[in-house]
């Protein structure tokens, strides 16, 4: 017998699926939901890590600690030295390398304990999150829990993780030979930016598994096309500023000119494209942008500037938007956007004393996500009910 309906009744109402086709599609939209929530808390896990690994990262060397260890061993490198005997084997290995000869000669051994500890953590930190990822992907995996189509991007994730290994050791051992008492800064820059896109991805796939597919499908409908654009600008943008803080931390550029809004007394720095080959001549034109002092900070500021005046523009046309979420994301994004400009020019005015330096990294990690969160919204909004409206 059919059931009259009510022409005021909203289609779906009150009606809950019948049958076991509608029982077995329920259960499984459950289960599905279940294993997104589950990864995702996996993944907040790596996130906190790799922002743990970052802060440890730029303590390391802002201490100048990145070139205690000598070698790179992926595997028995775990263990640290636990004797006289091999405390006193890595301290020789040490005192072969420029930074001791030129810069550290007369270093006490207890001295050398405290570098080594930093270098050393930041590496432990490595193999914890590349275990965490191993464990927990082939737990999802075993348990046949991953959602479709996202073996690819958690297998990603792990292969950068890989990846940035790789490079951690290519830029130490830039800084092993020749006359060098630091790393390459461009291979540094390269390091940094690498662990900024593997934070990047896994914030997106967070905010992602935050909500089920249906409903992503459904706010992609009503997507802010022109904002999502403008957004991924401004995330491109702020990928440049922070290879070019890279760059600055890479040669010690921040301590050159610890004045603002000059730089010491000029607005661009005098020999802005002079760097010395070590024979009493000067390195071709193009080195002056990596090896500089004067011109790699100069852009620095610059860039700054001009990422701030973006992100008023994106800001402009995020304050418009329909929906309050949306909105709220982008008060946020110029809200860090201007207290990061602070922590920069505290930055200059300290000589990139460690706790502002830090603070003014730990920044950019805050402000990086806050753009990812803000592209997200823009691209997948969240749609007010009727009665809270979506202003």
């Amino acid at each position: 017998m059919t059931t009259k309906r009510s022409i005021f009744e909203d289609v779906g109402a009150g009606a809950a699926p019948s049958g076991a086709a509608g029982g077995a599609a329920g259960m499984i939209a459950r289960r599905d939901l279940g294993a997104r929530w589950g990864i995702r808390l996996w993944l907040m896990m790596l996130f906190a890590l790799v922002v743990v690994m970052i802060a440890v990262g730029g303590l390391t060397r802002l201490t100048d600690s990145g070139l205690s260890i000598t070698e790179w061993r992926p595997v028995t490198g775990a263990m640290p030295p636990m004797s006289a005997e091999a405390w006193a084997s890595e301290f020789d290995k040490y005192r072969a390398i420029p930074e001791y000869q030129l810069q550290n000669k007369g270093m006490s051994l207890a001295e050398f304990k405290v570098i080594y500890w930093w270098e050393w953590g930041h590496r432990q930190l490595g193999r914890v999150i590349g275990m965490v990822w191993a464990v927990g992907f082939a737990g999802f995996l075993i348990a046949r829990k991953v959602p479709a189509g996202w073996n690819g991007r958690l297998v990603l994730i792990g292969a950068l993780g890989g990846l940035q290994g790789a490079i951690g050791w290519w830029m130490v051992s830039s800084g092993l030979g020749g006359d060098r008492v630091d790393v390459a800064s461009y291979r540094l820059a390269t390091h940094l930016g690498l662990a900024f896109i593997i934070l990047g991805l896994i914030a997106w796939y967070v905010f992602l598994l935050g909500r089920s597919e249906a409903s992503l499908l459904q706010a992609r409908r009503v997507r802010e096309g022109r904002l999502f654009g403008m957004t991924t600008g401004l995330m491109h943008f702020a990928f440049l500023q922070i290879i070019l803080g890279a760059l600055v931390a890479g040669i010690d550029a921040g301590r050159a000119y610890p004045t603002w809004p000059d730089m010491n007394g000029q607005f661009f720095p005098a020999d802005a494209f002079y760097v010395p080959d070590g024979a009493g001549g000067s390195l071709p034109v193009w080195h002056a942008f990596f090896e500089n002092p004067g011109l790699v900070q100069f852009m620095h500021r610059m860039s700054g500037y001009a990422l701030f005046a973006f992100a008023i523009v994106v800001w402009l046309r995020g304050r418009k938007s329909a929906h309050r979420a949306t909105k709220r994301a982008y008060h946020w994004v110029m809200g860090m956007m201007s207290v990061q400009v602070v922590l920069g020019i505290a930055a200059v005015l300290t000589a990139a004393q460690v706790h502002t330096a830090i603070a003014h990294q730990i920044g950019a990690v805050i402000l990086w996500v806050l753009i990812i969160r803000a592209r997200h919204l823009a691209q997948f909004p969240r749609m007010g009910s009727i009665r809270e409206g979506t202003a």
